[in-house]
C-alpha cells in the first residue's frame, strides 16, 4: 500500500508538472506578438528619455537667461560677483590640506596627509597595479568636480546659489580664511572658514546688510552636496561592499541607504550629520542646527564594467539635498563641520570633543562593526585588545595571530566540552549499535531515536550538550568578520608575502572578469580554503566513528555537502582582504590542531569506565531526561504516536 501511495503520489506530481509546463507554453504570446510588444516598449522608452532630457536642456536655458539678465543689471543682487578669475586657497596642518576655490567658496579638494614611516595613508594609483606610483604623502580623498557643494538663499528678487559667486578671499593664514561675496553697496555674504588640529574644518555662514532683501519667511537656507566617490584602494567591488551614506538622526541612531542598491530616502527626522563614506575615509558634514527632516539622499551605483581602462574609477554618486537654518538678518550665523579623515573607530570619537557644538555625534559609528552583538563583542573585545597589541609595535600580522590564539584559549573550555561529548558518544558506539539492532527497518527510526536518547540517558550522555559550546562561538566568528575588513589598522601593513593587509593578494591576475572569481587568485584564500578543507576532514572522520545504523548512510551525503562549503567560501571569499582571510586561515589551523591534540590525549577506555560507572549508578538512581533532550524524546514520542493514530485510521478506511 505504501508503494502504491508512493507510486501515485509521483504520478500526480508529474501529470501537476505537465500541466503547468503545457499551459505556460500555451498562454505565451508569439515571436510576432513579442517582438511588437519589444517595438513599443523600446519607442515608449525613448520618448520618455528625449522629453527628459528636454525639459532639463528648457530648464537650463531659462536659467542660462536669468543669468545673463541679471549679469547685463549692474543694479543686480550681486552684480560684481558673478564674474571673476577663480582661485586656490589652501588651509593645512601637520594632518590635512583643504583646498578652497573663490568660484563659489567650498572645499574642492581634500587632501589626508599620510603619516612619516607609515604606508596607513598612502595614495593609491588603481591604474598602476605595482603601486610604484603610488602618492606616499597621502591620499586625495576627493578633487576638482569629484565633490560640489552648493548653498541657496531665497530672496525676494532672485535665488541666490554660492556656487554661481566669485568670493573675495581676506585674512588668509595656515588655518584661516574669510570668503567675501559683495551683493552691492553696504551688502555682502560671509563665509569663514577655521581649520582644526587634526581632522576638522569649521565653516560659518552669515550675510551683513541684506535683511530687507528676504521675505520674512525665510528661515532656511538649502544645501546640496555631492560627490562622486572615487576608488581608493585595488579591489574596486571588495571596497564597494564598504561605500555608501550614512545619517545620524538628532533624536535617534544612525542609519544608511544599503551598499548594494542604488536608492533614494527621504529623511523622516531631523539629523546631525550625514557622511559620505569610503572604506577607509570620510567626508561628514556636521550641522549646529539640525539639518531639517524630508531631506532627499541619494546612492547610485557605478558599475566597473563601465569604467575598465579608466586612470580614475568611482563606486558611487552620493546626493543629500537638505536645509538648516538661515538668519536673514545676519545675527546669528549658519554654522557648520566638516570632517574629511580616516574611519579610525577613536579618532572619530574624539570629532564629539573637538566640534564646538556640544552634540552627542556618535561618529565612531562610521566605522561598521556589524549588529549589535557583534558591535558589542568588536568595540569591548576586539577593539581594545586590537589596540593594546598594536600600540606595542608588533607586525599586524602577528597582532592578527595573537588575537586569534587569545580566542582559542577563550573558547577552549567549550570547545573542548563539544569534543568531549562527541567522544562520549564514540567510545558508546559498539552499545548503541547492541541496543537498537531490532530497529533496522524505515518505519522503525523513530524508535530506533528514542531507543539511542534513552541509552544515551542511562549513562549520563546528552548527545545536544556538545552543540551549545559550537554556537556560542559562532558570534565570535563573525564578529571578526566585520572588524578586520573595516580596521584601517591594516592598510598598507605587510606580513609575509602580503603587501597590504587590507586588501587581497593576488598570485595570478588577469585583465577580463571571471565569473564567480573575479580577475585574480588570492593565495590567502587559496590556503584558506584548503585550511577549511583539512578542517572538515578532521571533524567528518571523527564524527564517523559516533554514528549509529542508518546515521552512518546519511553522513556519507552529508561529507559531500560538507566538502562542497569550502569551494562556495572560495568564490565568496577571493576578493576579500588577505588579512580577513589569513585571520580564518589561522583560526582552522589552530582548531585542527587542537582537535586532534584532544583526540590523541583522550583514553576511550578510560572514559568509558567512567560511563560505565555512571550507568550503574544511574541504574540504582534512574533518572529521567533534563533540558533540550528530554524535549527532543518528548517532541518524538508524541510524533510516534501521531503516526500510530494515522495509521489505525488508514487501516479502518481499508476495512
Amino acid at each position: 500500500n505504501k508503494k502504491r501511495m508512493n507510486k501515485n503520489t509521483l504520478i500526480g506530481f508529474v501529470l501537476i508538472a505537465v500541466v503547468l509546463v503545457g499551459f505556460s507554453w500555451y498562454s505565451q504570446p508569439s515571436q510576432e506578438e513579442m517582438r511588437a510588444q519589444f517595438v513599443k516598449d523600446s519607442l515608449e522608452q525613448v520618448a520618455k528619455q528625449k522629453a527628459g532630457q528636454a525639459a532639463k536642456i528648457a530648464a537650463y536655458k531659462q536659467q542660462q537667461a536669468a543669468k545673463e539678465q541679471v549679469a547685463a543689471d549692474t543694479t543686480a543682487l550681486f552684480y560684481k560677483a558673478l564674474t571673476g578669475k577663480a582661485q586656490d586657497v589652501v588651509l593645512q596642518n601637520a594632518k590635512l590640506a583643504v583646498t578652497l576655490s573663490t568660484k563659489g567658496g567650498t572645499v574642492t579638494k581634500a587632501y589626508i596627509k599620510n603619516e612619516k614611516g607609515s604606508r596607513r595613508y598612502v595614495g593609491h594609483n588603481i591604474a598602476d597595479k605595482t603601486g610604484k606610483s603610488d602618492d606616499l604623502g597621502g591620499v586625495t580623498l576627493f578633487s576638482g568636480k569629484d565633490q560640489s557643494l552648493n548653498y541657496t538663499l531665497v530672496a525676494k528678487e532672485m535665488n541666490i546659489s554660492t556656487g554661481d559667486l566669485f568670493f573675495e578671499p581676506t585674512a588668509v593664514t595656515d588655518s584661516t580664511v574669510t570668503l567675501t561675496a559683495e551683493a552691492g553697496q553696504g551688502k555682502s555674504l560671509i563665509i569663514n572658514y577655521r581649520l582644526g588640529s587634526d581632522y576638522m574644518l569649521h565653516v560659518s555662514l552669515r550675510t551683513v546688510g541684506m535683511a530687507g532683501l528676504f521675505d520674512p519667511n525665510t528661515t532656511t537656507l538649502g544645501v546640496d552636496w555631492h560627490e562622486k566617490v572615487k576608488e581608493q584602494e585595488r579591489g574596486f567591488t571588495f571596497e564597494n561592499r564598504y561605500a555608501r551614506l550614512d545619517w545620524k538622526e538628532s533624536e535617534g541612531g544612525t542609519d544608511y541607504i544599503s551598499e548594494a542598491k542604488t536608492k533614494k530616502e527621504t529623511t523622516e527626522e531631523e539629523i546631525d550629520w550625514i557622511a559620505f563614506k569610503n572604506q577607509f575615509f570620510s567626508a561628514v558634514m556636521i550641522s549646529k542646527d539640525n539639518f531639517q527632516k524630508g531631506g532627499q539622499l541619494e546612492s547610485t551605483l557605478y558599475d566597473k564594467k563601465d569604467q575598465e581602462n579608466q586612470p580614475v574609477r568611482y563606486l558611487k554618486d552620493l546626493k543629500a539635498q537638505v536645509r538648516t537654518s538661515f538668519d536673514p538678518t545676519g545675527a546669528k550665523p549658519s554654522e557648520f563641520e566638516f570632517y574629511y579623515g580616516p574611519n579610525d573607530f577613536y579618532i572619530l570619537k574624539q570629532v564629539e570633543k573637538q566640534s564646538t557644538f556640544g552634540k552627542e555625534l556618535d561618529m565612531q559609528r562610521i566605522v561598521y562593526l556589524g549588529w549589535p552583538l557583534f558591535r558589542y563583542i568588536n568595540r569591548w573585545f576586539t577593539l581594545p585588545v586590537f589596540t593594546w597589541l598594536s600600540d606595542w609595535g608588533l607586525p599586524m600580522g602577528i597582532v592578527l595571530i595573537l588575537i586569534t590564539i587569545l580566542l582559542k584559549v577563550i573558547t577552549f573550555p567549550m570547545v573542548k566540552k563539544s569534543y568531549m561529548s562527541s567522544a562520549k558518544m564514540r567510545v558508546l558506539k559498539p552499545k548503541l549499535d547492541e541496543a537498537t539492532k531490532q530497529f533496522n527497518k524505515p518505519e522503525d527510526q523513530m524508535q530506533k531515536q528514542q531507543a539511542m536518547m534513552a541509552e544515551y540517558a542511562k549513562y549520563g550522555v546528552s548527545p545536544l550538550s556538545g552543540c551549545l559550546p559550537m554556537l556560542i562561538q559562532m558570534p565570535i566568528w563573525v564578529a571578526m568578520f566585520n572588524f578586520v575588513p573595516n580596521a584601517i589598522q591594516f592598510r598598507g601593513e605587510n606580513f609575509l608575502w602580503m603587501s597590504d593587509l587590507s586588501t587581497y593578494d593576488p598570485i595570478v591576475e588577469w585583465s577580463t572578469n571571471v565569473m564567480l572569481i573575479g580577475d585574480h587568485l588570492s593565495l590567502t584564500c587559496v590556503l584558506y580554503t584548503v585550511a577549511m578543507v583539512l578542517y572538515t576532514w578532521i571533524t567528518m572522520q571523527m564524527q564517523k566513528d559516533q554514528m549509529v545504523g542508518q546515521q552512518a548512510e546519511q553522513m556519507k551525503v552529508m561529507q559531500w555537502m560538507m566538502f562542497l562549503m569550502p569551494l562556495m567560501f572560495f568564490f565568496i571569499f577571493n576578493d576579500y582582504s588577505s588579512g580577513l582571510n589569513f585571520y580564518y586561515f589561522v583560526t582552522l589551523i589552530l582548531s585542527a590542531g587542537i582537535m586532534m591534540v584532544l583526540r590523541r590525549t583522550t583514553n576511550d577506555a578510560k572514559l568509558l569506565a567512567i560511563l560505565e560507572a555512571r550507568y550503574k549508578e544511574n541504574a540504582k538512581n534512574p533518572q529521567k531526561m533534563k533540558g533540550l533532550a528530554a524535549r527532543m524524546q518528548a517532541l518524538q514520542q508524541m510524533q510516534q504516536q501521531q503516526m500510530q493514530q494515522q495509521q489505525g485510521r488508514d487501516n479502518n478506511r481499508k476495512r
